[in-house]
């Protein structure tokens, strides 16, 4: 490829609206063009690297055992209300009518589409099991599209379903796509970590996410350094305290706290650790009952663990926790309260002598202790894990404590079960003639997402700094004078024939500009290996060579480059 014949088009400044590192490099780039809130236009050097992310994926898929094909983006609204997820899928599905005023929408992901497609293909057990998959353009209507292909309203997607006679089989397939999935993104030339997560709006039972480790990462991750455990903060287990409730040493009083509505303030103002102080979060039930949630000071609520074990809830209101408890918040607690249901998190449980609201504006409780006073003890399922990890916390394996760090969620596998095939009425025929239900499988890879994340991940005061899988080229050639120099322009074409006969993908800088715009450039797109031809050094029979992230040039004889530069990619 000769850059001339390529289109090359960075910007020195990127645009205000762009907030984060990938988006800004990826305007400057080249890489994108906004068309509209959350849609871009993948110019010809962004649609290089997509291109070669879709290569590996598609690679893998197959080799897994996976069968291609491609789904409408247009789908009929009725296959929803048919599955029942129509109406809770919210705004971001869109809608639309054709001109018989039937209601479609663009679909942002298939589950009902292939589970129509094999329940009127697959009749038999003998034809499973099945997976397909495809590669295609999504569209989801995020109310603040942001964040460049981060976050954007249509982006391009891997998704693939299994279908099984069993869910042991399902169970294997699930097996088979984590290694799968983790060849991808070992491929990819990206650091990952594989966590256990929430299944969410998809539904189902087990559930892995694939994250690219970032610090700018919306997601929370913990893991254990030495161990394989990793688990999305959302789902991560803290666990009880391994040492039994300290016996009450303090008397209960009420102290004054005017004005002291935070458990920090609190604890500064009486002097006391953090880890002493108890919050009470007022939640209201589905149905409609109060309930109180109890966290240490220093912890925090994780609302998903909570609904799973008390139900859906919402926050109460300023108006239910003083018509219930009789003050403002900032001020509530557990004791003396009646008809409300407590929920303590594992840690409170073992707490004694502890701080918390009096329920009774400008005041505290101090010397708190279950059982005493008016606060009943907390037991059994009153008792549960409500709380975020946090770092240090002992690692669930029991291999150790803790870690935590960002990750961007670029791959998530679910094992549906029988979720969509039972409301579809996906069925087979088993070996005794009966009609049975098929389990499921689904598997995403955010394929535009990954050329985000890996940005995010590599990038320095330069630009981006592409795994060489993925760049939009493995080599640029610089030439000095190429159109001025006969020897210059001898040599760097001939190189660029070299190297592509040993099918290392290079492309030849022969634009008339200036070096220092050209090597520009080339270290914004975040092409890895640069060869610069000068005259200086063809005299000497060397050429001049710098890494993307090397601090030195350093020379190599001229014969021997492609050599080189394949080794370097092998490595």
């Amino acid at each position: 490829m000769r850059a001339t014949r390529f289109f090359i088009a960075t910007l020195k400044e990127a645009p205000a609206d762009a907030e984060i590192v990938s988006h800004q490099l990826m305007m400057r780039a080249g890489l994108i063009r906004r068309l509209a809130g959350g849609i871009y236009t993948w110019m010809p050097m962004g649609l290089r690297v997509l291109r070669k992310v879709e290569a590996i994926v598609r690679e893998e898929m197959n080799r897994a055992g996976a069968i291609e094909l491609l789904m409408p983006a247009v789908q009929p609204f009725e296959l929803w209300e048919e599955s029942g997820r129509g109406p809770k899928y919210g705004p971001e599905l869109l809608r639309f009518k054709d001109r018989h005023q039937r209601d479609f929408v663009i679909g942002p992901t298939h589950e009902e589409v292939i589970t129509d497609v094999v329940r009127r293909e697959v009749k038999s057990y003998k034809q499973l099991p099945r997976h397909f998959y495809q590669i295609q353009t999504k569209f989801r209507d995020e109310i603040r599209p942001r964040f460049g292909v981060m976050r954007g309203r249509e982006f391009l997607m891997k998704d693939g379903y299994s279908f099984h006679a069993s869910y042991e089989d399902l169970e294997r397939e699930y097996r088979n796509m984590y290694e799968t999935y983790t060849r991808i993104f070992t491929r990819l030339g990206l650091k990952f970590r594989a966590v256990a997560a929430d299944t969410g709006s998809i539904g189902g039972t087990g559930s892995h996410e694939f994250h690219v480790l970032a610090d700018s990462g919306e997601d929370a991750i913990a893991y254990c350094p030495n161990s394989d455990y990793a688990a999305n903060v959302e789902l991560a287990e803290a666990l009880a305290p391994n040492t039994s409730r300290l016996a009450a040493t303090q008397t209960m009083q009420e102290v004054d706290t005017p004005g002291k509505t935070k458990c920090e303030d609190v604890s500064a103002l009486l002097d006391i650790p953090l880890q002493k102080m108890v919050k009470a979060i007022a939640v209201v039930h589905a149905q409609g009952s109060f309930a109180l949630l109890l966290l240490r000071g220093d912890h925090y609520l994780n609302e998903i663990k909570a609904q799973k074990i008390i139900g859906e809830f919402r926050f109460a209101n300023d108006e239910e926790i003083k018509s219930t408890l009789g003050c403002r918040p900032g001020y509530i607690g557990p004791v003396g309260v009646n008809g409300v249901a407590i929920y303590a998190d594992h840690t409170v449980a073992a707490m004694s002598d502890f701080v918390c609201g009096a329920n009774k504006d400008g005041f505290h409780l101090k010397g708190v202790n279950f059982g005493i006073g008016g606060l009943v003890d907390v037991t059994g399922s009153n008792v549960a894990d409500l709380r975020n990890v946090v770092e240090s916390d002992p690692s669930p394996d029991g291999k150790g404590m803790l870690s935590l760090c960002r990750g961007i969620e670029v791959g998530h596998i679910f094992q549906l079960r029988t979720k969509y095939a039972e409301a579809l009425k996906c069925q087979f025929i088993d070996e005794q003639g009966k009609e049975q239900v098929m389990e499921m499988g689904c598997y995403g890879i955010g394929v535009s997402r990954i050329v985000g994340a890996a940005i995010e991940q590599g990038n320095d005061e330069r630009g981006i700094v592409f795994p060489a899988a993925i760049s939009p080229f493995e080599v640029v050639i610089v030439p000095m004078g190429y159109a001025k120099s006969e020897v210059v322009r001898t040599a760097a074409d001939q190189l660029l024939n070299e190297l592509l006969a040993a099918e290392i993908d290079a492309i030849l800088d022969d634009r008339d500009e200036r070096p220092g715009s050209m090597f520009a450039d080339w270290e914004l797109i975040g092409v890895p290996h640069r060869i610069v031809v000068g005259e200086r050094g063809l005299k000497e029979g060397k050429l001049e060579y710098k890494g993307r992230s090397d601090a030195d040039v350093q020379m190599q004889d001229i014969g021997s480059v492609a050599g080189f530069i394949k080794q370097r990619l092998c490595d």
